[in-house]
């Protein structure tokens, strides 16, 4: 039967072909056509095209976003209705589903084909993708829905589906907002409306929340507006500034908002009380461009654990040199040796070869109890070397609270004694190494002490919201590609 021409098979048949799902929205989604049998689109579709216009050479592919999580729910056809059979629900009493959608987008620079001959192009990617986190059912007469299923690798690559693949600088706001445009346009109808879905030959409604969790702090900025992270505003999550996240390391909590951004950025655009630049700027805390399209405020896992050893990296060198004792300010000759010295010392006990710029694996050895002690064999004073024990310490109690997946289940002792350990951390900071942090401190040093309490009890997990799952998908469009990332040598 599937041999013959698609127009003659039954709909029954064409439901067995892969991507072939008929569903329709309810009301009907604004500004999107009603096929469903729609496959991988030209990027720049939903720009309409003037007559003059060259068609560009094609710079990005993606999925129409409706199809693409029909056929993500559909994968999953199995796992919900052994959910609903777990919970023994029958069809008659489901009302209806809610799904929740994590949304990851990140950059990736140098994607060139790597074949020698003719000029090296700065080529670059950027990739979004979604990964569905859970599906709950809601029950006739019951106030709360039941979770009937549950993404438990919310970071492999196997449950992030790519939506769109775009030949563009992440940096080049203006044609990466112009690419995104129209899958944000889609992603706003499909939160007015619902989807119709046939699951075991019933058909099913679907709602959708989507969060934009998978974003690293440079993504975030850019789409939310804010300054580029160098900024005196360094948090994309409250409007500290560095001088006070550097005075009160721990006492913060979450103020901005997609919304509050969008009025900020009004402000700053009208500036009704004819204010200076300055004043204008402390009024809108760094807003200075359109928020397009919204993020979750929450802390990126995995850059979380890069950006916190990149610092620890510095505190290392630093307490080589003694910088503690010092007056002055050293010499690059001088920090270079010290940096040469924490280089050996790790690759000789630890194997950890230095890298150019710090990644995930490098971050997750050298933040262990084993690297610090040896690092201190190169620390003269026995003081130091007991405060630089008691900070990765410290540091190692938090770190499962933002990494792990379900923290309440995982380690629920680390996450009671967060708000202590990270009260005791920032003493430390502001005491025994207050000469790196005096008057300043890392933007993700500040969200690690000041705000993972608060995520983690809004969302239930920093961990499984983090950008990995998107990351890993990277390593595959390379491998696609035929095209391998430079290895530091």
């Amino acid at each position: 039967q599937i041999f013959q021409p698609l127009h003659t098979l039954r709909t029954a048949e064409k439901e067995l072909l892969p991507g072939f799902h008929a569903f329709e929205w309810q009301p009907a989604l604004k500004a999107v056509s009603s096929s469903w049998d729609v496959g991988i689109l030209d990027g720049l579709s939903g720009w309409t095209s003037s007559v003059e216009e060259v068609p560009a050479d094609t710079i990005a592919r993606r999925f129409r976003y409706d199809v693409a999580l029909v056929s993500a729910l559909k994968d999953l056809e199995e796992d919900i209705l052994e959910g609903l059979r777990e919970h023994s629900l029958d069809d008659s009493s489901v009302t209806g589903f809610s799904v929740t959608i994590k949304e990851s987008c990140d950059g990736m620079g140098d994607v060139s084909e790597k074949h020698g001959s003719g000029p090296v192009v700065p080529e670059k990617a950027v990739r979004f993708s979604f990964t569905i986190m859970s599906v709950s059912a809601h029950v006739e007469g019951e106030e709360d829905s039941v979770s009937i299923f549950h993404e438990l690798k919310p970071n492999s690559e196997l449950s992030c589906k790519p939506l769109c693949l775009m030949f563009v600088d992440e940096s080049d706001h203006e044609t990466l907002t112009a690419i995104l445009g129209p899958v944000v346009a889609e992603r706003n109808a499909m939160k007015e409306s619902r989807l119709i879905l046939s699951l075991a030959g019933l058909p099913r409604s679907f709602r959708f929340h989507f969060r934009g969790t998978g974003y690293d702090e440079k993504m975030v900025r850019e789409m939310e507006g804010l300054e580029a992270s160098g900024s005196t505003y360094i948090c994309t999550l409250c409007d500290s500034t560095r001088a006070e996240a550097s005075q009160n390391m721990v006492l913060h909590s979450i103020t901005r908002s997609h919304q509050e951004n969008l009025e900020r950025y009004e402000l700053w655009r009208t500036n009704p009380f004819s204010e200076s630049a300055d004043e204008l700027r402390d009024r809108v805390k760094g807003v200075s461009a359109k928020p397009f399209m919204e993020t979750q405020p929450t802390l990126d896992a995995l850059h979380c654990d890069i950006g916190n050893a990149t610092e620890f990296y510095k505190i290392f060198q630093d307490e080589i040199g003694e910088m503690h004792a010092r007056g002055d300010i050293p010499s690059r000759e001088e920090r270079r040796r010290w940096r040469a010295a924490l280089d050996k010392q790790l690759r000789k006990k630890m194997k950890l070869k230095p890298v150019m710029r710090m990644n995930g694996n490098y971050a997750r050895r050298l933040m262990t109890a084993e690297a610090v002690e040896v690092v201190c064999e190169l620390v003269p004073s026995e003081e130091r070397r007991q405060a630089l024990r008691e900070l990765v310490a410290l540091y190692l109690q938090m770190k499962p609270v933002w990494r792990s997946t379900w923290p309440a289940r995982e380690c629920p002792d680390q996450l009671c004694r967060y708000s202590f350990n990270s009260q005791r951390f920032a003493e430390l900071l502001s005491s025994t190494f207050k000469y790196r942090y005096d008057g300043k401190i890392t933007n993700y040093l500040h969200k690690t002490l000041a705000h993972v309490p608060e995520i983690v009890e809004r969302d239930g997990s920093i961990g499984a919201w983090a950008s990995e799952g998107n990351e890993s998908g990277n390593k595959l469009f390379r491998r696609f590609r035929k095209m391998n990332a430079r290895q530091s040598k």
